[in-house]
């Protein structure tokens, strides 16, 4: 826990927006609300295009997409990872160049690899063999990319580690699924295999994970290239799930180290590895570019003190913008934007409005003693997964979402109102 006498740690938070007056925002736009420094999203990318190449980079959408957001990424020569329909559409909505795009998706439907097809998306991630049946059936002709699981622990939490044989995504590499998949790819009339693609999981921090994956998946491309002929993997990638930073005393990774380690993987698993050309390396990068530019605003509603128990500060929003802590116990910190470089001797739990005891957004938060009714309260790093799985439950509308770059503010998602929560209703 953080120690109360201690201000809290502004680290966490775009100097862009301990900046901006968030108070004047939060009474312009309501609460709750996502705000994003622009500038601290565009430099996030430049910094994996300067460590990877742009082309060699593809944001993950999942994290936080709008349209907003997928034209800032087609802005700084980024590719994108879409994982289904919804965020396809939206891709192309935003006019993002669909040669740029990667399809990902275990489970993706004919309807919307018909959708990859028509659109012209540069990639798709084969995830299944009934997978591959639907891309032959629909003739679908771009890249395809292999999903592989290589059986590599992450270091994370079980609900978001996705390399292990025991997944839904991919095909695992132990038991022969990998390659069978890749050799049917690269023998198919319609399909062009392109690469092979895993991703070990998120919020990771133990860099070793990465080198293991990336040599058990060099060994796979050998066997590839056995039977489908050199050259045959032309493309790794080694996806994404760089870790940040939450909280005071979270030290994650930088990208340049991240970069060091996965550049140094390959040339090692490369080295006698027999393949005829050197594949290039790509990377998936979501969370490590979205989650640190984004705060959430919220008022503070009701403050409930439980003697010898615990306080309680309710605020406007909760489960519904943000559903990690509830989900798999996510931890955050909080401030008070107004006296954020206060002591913070109470520790009071951050809960939500809606009708669960587990609508808990900040356990044992350290605030100030004289939080308040009324009083903003901030949550920082929630820039990535907080929209993207913000939900109407309790009938809640959802959050809007603002951008502030260079002291001037604009609106890029409004907020739902109450009638929009009927407009699918058949009355």
């Amino acid at each position: 826990m953080t120690d109360p006498a201690a201000p809290f740690d502004r680290s966490l938070v775009p100097p862009a927006l301990l900046d901006a007056n968030l108070d004047a925002l939060a009474s312009e736009f309501g609460t709750p609300l996502f705000v994003y420094d622009e500038d601290h999203l565009r430099a996030r990318c430049r910094e994996f295009a300067a460590s990877f190449g742009a082309g060699n980079v593809a944001y993950a959408g999942k994290a936080f997409l709008c349209v907003a957001m997928a034209r800032l990424v087609a802005e700084e020569g980024l590719k994108l990872d879409v994982a289904t329909g919804g965020e396809l559409h939206v891709a192309l909505r935003a006019g993002f160049p669909a040669e740029r795009l990667v399809f990902h998706g275990n489970n993706k439907s004919d309807v919307e690899l018909t959708a990859a097809r028509d659109g012209g998306v540069g990639v798709v991630v084969a995830d299944s063999f009934a997978e591959l049946d639907r891309l032959e059936r629909v003739d679908f002709r771009g890249q395809v990319f292999v999903r592989v699981t290589p059986g590599v622990e992450a270091h994370t939490h079980e609900f978001i580690e996705t390399g292990t044989e025991d997944s839904k995504f991919g095909f695992p590499v132990r038991p022969g699924d990998a390659i069978e998949a890749a050799r049917r790819v690269a023998a198919s009339p319609h399909l062009e295999l392109a690469g092979l693609h895993c991703h070990i999981g998120s919020q990771i921090h133990v860099l070793q994970s990465y080198a293991a994956a990336a040599a058990i998946v060099v060994g796979l491309a050998a066997e590839v290239e056995a039977t489908a002929g050199p050259g045959a993997i032309k493309e790794l990638n080694l996806g994404g799930g760089l870790g940040i930073a939450y909280h005071d005393g979270d030290e994650p990774p930088t990208v340049a180290e991240y970069a060091a380690v996965l550049h140094r993987a390959l040339d090692e698993a490369l080295t006698g590895a027999g393949l005829a050309h050197r594949p290039a390396l790509l990377v998936e990068p979501g969370r490590s570019i979205a989650a640190t530019a984004g705060v959430t605003l919220y008022r503070v509603g009701t403050i409930k003190e439980i003697a010898g128990v615990r306080t309680y500060v309710a605020v406007d929003g909760g489960m519904s913008d943000n559903a990690r802590p509830a989900t798999y116990g996510a931890r955050y910190e909080a401030f008070l934007p107004e006296r954020a470089t206060a002591e913070r001797p109470l520790v009071a739990t951050v809960a939500g409005k809606h009708c669960e005891q587990g609508d808990l957004l900040v356990r044992n938060a350290t605030l100030p003693a004289d939080v308040a009714v009324g009083d903003l309260l901030c949550t920082p790093a929630t820039g990535a997964y907080g929209y993207a799985m913000a939900s109407n439950y309790n009938k809640v509308p959802r959050p809007a979402v603002v951008f502030v770059a260079d002291g001037a503010t604009r609106l890029v998602v409004r907020r739902e109102t109450h009638d929009d929560l009927l407009r699918l209703e058949e009355e």
